[in-house]
């Protein structure tokens, strides 16, 4: 398994507070499982701000939080037969976020949830249901 290349806020103080005690950036690598480029672009960032939380990103905020997407999921496999438009309904009735049917299933394919439609079959009348038992009467050692 390769290395883990993201530390969370309190790594991350561990990681300063082990190199300013003096241990090597490739130790502090080390111990905390990842690349040692991970930890001097750390220590830079450290040195120029004085900070080690991560630069806001460029982008357009999301509309749900976390819990939202967690709750979409679950209302998406609770009824696996749900469209988008009702989970949408459920979502806005739980938490009062109005979001869009596209939002949904952006949020439902990030968690490799697809939409899935049952097989369309035709009815079968019971004359038709009389036929193929008669057939399989008559072929019953067919094999």
């Amino acid at each position: 398994m390769p290395p883990r290349q993201k530390l969370n806020e309190f790594e991350r103080g561990r990681a300063v507070a082990w190199f300013q005690d003096g241990v090597p950036k490739r130790e502090v690598a080390r111990r905390l499982h990842v690349s040692i480029s991970v930890i001097v672009r750390l220590i830079q960032r450290f040195t120029a701000t004085g900070r080690v939380q991560e630069r806001r990103r460029p982008g357009r905020p999301k509309k749900t939080t976390p819990r939202e997407d967690r709750l979409i999921e679950r209302l998406a496999l609770q009824t696996r037969t749900a469209s988008s438009s009702i989970i949408r309904r459920q979502l806005r009735v739980a938490t009062n976020t109005n979001i869009s049917q596209q939002t949904v299933r952006n949020r439902l394919r990030g968690f490799y949830l697809r939409s899935r439609r049952p097989a369309g079959r035709p009815r079968l009348t019971p004359a038709h249901r009389a036929a193929r038992r008669a057939f399989c009467r008559r072929h019953v050692r067919w094999a």
